[in-house]
């Protein structure tokens, strides 16, 4: 039953709106639509009435958000507040409804549990719902029992570049569009005999199965065809960001083992190429790739033409491999010089494709964009999630920081774009995506560092409250370990659930169960790495790690995550030395030996912190001055700069240089890069601190 509007209620919210930036009689107006809607005691489903009825586009972000704080100003003991709740009908349509009701259980949470406690059901499900394409059947789901190296699928011989081409070919499986350029449409058909022709072409250069190609590639339809070819071939991918140094891409090829590499003539964010710098001082046999389809190239001595490497025969049989066997080495963050090198076996991106279709509840009818590169594990998850779910991907060729990525994403009739949270950052700073039509959007999701819930707040505003999926995992896991779904409500920045198939665990200190610690995995899953190219797996993940409150095994992770009331999660970022700067794992070692050699400095330690509103971590430089040296700020921030830039391009910006005599030590003379983080993060004066440069 409805109440009565009363005039204190009124003149509360009209002050809220004309705080908000609304004239008084648009705050009125607006105050009475909203307090003449729904009267619901609840305040998510009052809220999603508003959004249904009440909040169009043109009412700006704040006084949306003003309304939406109004709306739970009396649930805040609660937990954080959602800005979307499922509609049931919604619900009853999701991929995981047809699932959980397939095995008779009543709900979301009933399917996480039997998904846990069934793993090797739940994996036999997720293949079939795939429609996962094997030469030869498994015999087993899951064999031998140790979970530390699970055998998935003994006895099976697949080709996962198969599963991608099970759509109709006529139907459009790559949208692209280069800067000021028209949509380009690749259809499946198209991409499957672009591919073909890539596998025959590898195949008359002496590639066999089991060697390694490098991808020097940004992401064109061109470059799916390329990586698929490779697949299809049963070689392994080594890609390379293109702006990678030559030193990174030489450690990489090597750690690889790359025979080839295929690399674009033209970088289209109009930066020096990559394909100059590997030029000089040339290591394998290179393919050049044209800047635009049919556009000429300019070859060196040993170089071979795109058109020429091509294979005229557009007919070629995936190559069975065993599950186990290499798809792609992936390059994480470690502590030394050489970057972990995490492979991908033709299991793994099974965990990209069934988290596309539980969390993300992606439909054949889907439109798929996440700006990324090959080179990082969402490249080939956007691959593989996308066309094995029989969607098609949305490509733009710059970058997607500006309007016209956001018009793209209008025209192509995007329904799902992920994104890293620096990016949402960038669009509300400079609101080159207000006024757009981004109805067709149905989820974002979001990866790759901490989110800001007011960027996010924003984000789903933008589209009309549509839900932001929190996507958190890594190269190692296949996709995600915690993350939100589609019949669950969402909070900005927060995560509702565990991954379906895996469940975690989170300890303090001393290694007991807390709302608040570091995060470990209970294996087993398929998608969790089994070994390391270059390191001992079982040191990096399981050596010293507690076992969990039931005595079971536990996996390190190295992410902090605090659990809130209302069964909300957030994350607090990484538990060790490791950072994340703009959605890239690198070890503060790596940062360190990059700028140690700058004149005059002793010592020096790289903290990533997060901003106190929270949001993607910035990376900060503590600097120990030699005996005697005297820096001057600007000078030695530049230093740094140049110095981290030689050595890893433009991946990393320095948020602030602190001067110090010396860096805190334990008794074993290990650096407290953790108090560091503490006292900056709060604020504090450190001992012996000089100055900060900002």
């Amino acid at each position: 039953m409805s109440r009565l509007m009363s005039t204190t209620e009124i003149e509360m919210l009209v002050t809220v709106l004309e705080v908000a930036g609304l004239t008084p009689g648009a705050a009125h107006s607006l105050a009475e639509r909203v307090l003449s809607g729904s009267q619901e005691a609840d305040p998510c489903r009052r809220w999603r009435d508003l959004v249904a009825r009440v909040l169009t586009p043109d009412c700006p972000f704040p006084a949306q958000r003003a309304i939406h704080t109004y709306v739970f100003r009396e649930h805040l003991a609660d937990g954080p507040a959602p800005a979307w709740v499922p509609a049931d009908e919604d619900c009853a349509r999701a991929n995981v409804a047809r699932l959980w009701r397939g095995i008779g259980l009543d709900g979301y949470e009933a399917l996480w549990r039997w998904s846990v406690q069934h793993r090797d059901g739940f994996w036999e499900r997720m293949v079939g719902h795939l429609g996962i394409r094997w030469a030869t059947p498994p015999a087993a789901i899951r064999g031998g029992d140790n979970p530390r190296r699970p055998e998935w699928f003994p006895g099976a011989r697949l080709n996962l570049a198969a599963s991608c081409f099970q759509s109709d070919p006529a139907r459009p499986a790559v949208l692209y569009q280069a800067p000021g350029g028209a949509l380009r449409t690749t259809s499946y058909g198209d991409l499957d005999r672009l591919s073909n022709r890539v596998a025959n072409g590898l195949v008359a250069r002496g590639c066999r199965p089991g060697d390694a190609v490098a991808l020097a590639l940004p992401m064109t339809p061109e470059a799916v065809a390329a990586y698929l070819g490779v697949v299809k071939a049963g070689c392994a991918v080594v890609a390379v960001a293109e702006q990678f140094s030559a030193a990174e891409t030489e450690r990489r090829m090597r750690l690889g083992g790359a025979r080839i590499i295929l690399v674009q003539q033209v970088d289209p964010h109009g930066s020096e190429t990559l394909l100059e710098r590997l030029r000089a001082n040339p290591l394998l046999p290179m393919v050049v790739l044209p800047a635009e389809p049919g556009g000429a190239v300019v070859l060196r001595p040993g170089e071979v033409a795109w058109d020429d490497f091509l294979s005229e025969s557009t007919a070629f049989e995936p190559v069975p491999m065993a599950p186990e066997a290499v798809l792609q080495v992936l390059f994480s963050s470690g502590t030394t010089r050489d970057p972990k090198a995490i492979p991908w076996t033709h299991t793994t991106p099974i965990r990209a494709a069934a988290d596309a279709w539980l969390h993300h509840d992606l439909q054949p009818d889907d439109v798929v964009a996440w700006p990324t590169s090959l080179a990082w594990m969402l490249g080939p998850w956007l691959i593989f999630a996308t066309l094995i779910n029989r969607a098609c991907m949305a490509i733009y060729g710059g970058h997607p920081i500006g309007r016209a990525f956001g018009a793209f994403v209008q025209d192509a009739r995007v329904s799902l774009l992920g994104l890293v949270p620096t990016l949402v950052r960038s669009w509300r700073h400079s609101a080159c995506m207000e006024g757009l039509d981004w109805s067709r959007v149905r989820r974002f999701s979001s990866t790759g560092e901490c989110s800001s819930p007011e960027d996010m707040l924003y984000l789903m505003w933008l589209a009309g409250w549509k839900p932001v999926i929190e996507y958190c995992g890594g190269t190692e896991v296949g996709g995600s370990y915690i993350t939100g779904t589609m019949v669950q409500p969402a909070a900005p920045g927060m995560f509702t659930t565990p991954a379906l198939g895996l469940d975690i665990a989170i300890l303090d200190d001393d290694g007991q169960p807390a709302e608040e610690g570091e995060a470990f995995l209970v294996p087993p899953s398929v998608g969790l790495s089994n070994h390391l190219l270059n390191s001992s797996h079982d040191q990096v993940y399981y050596e010293g790690v507690p076992t969990g409150p039931h005595g079971e095994l536990l996996r390190r992770h190295g992410d902090r995550l605090q659990r809130l009331p209302g069964g909300w999660y957030r994350s607090q970022g990484r538990a060790d030395d490791t950072m994340n700067l703009k959605g890239i794992k690198v070890a503060s070692a790596e940062i360190e030996q990059a700028v140690s050699g700058v004149p005059g400095v002793r010592e020096v330690a790289a903290v990533a912190v997060p901003p106190a509103e929270g949001g993607p971590d910035r990376l900060v430089l503590y600097v120990a001055p030699q005996h005697g040296v005297t820096f001057e700020p600007r000078r030695l921030r530049r230093d740094l700069a140049q110095a981290l830039r030689a050595e890893h391009s433009s991946l990393f910006k320095i948020h602030d240089v602190v001067i110090v005599e010396a860096l805190p030590r334990t008794a074993t003379n290990k650096v407290m890069r953790r108090l560091l983080r503490e006292q900056y993060g709060a604020h504090t004066d450190l001992p012996l601190a000089v100055s900060g440069l900002h």
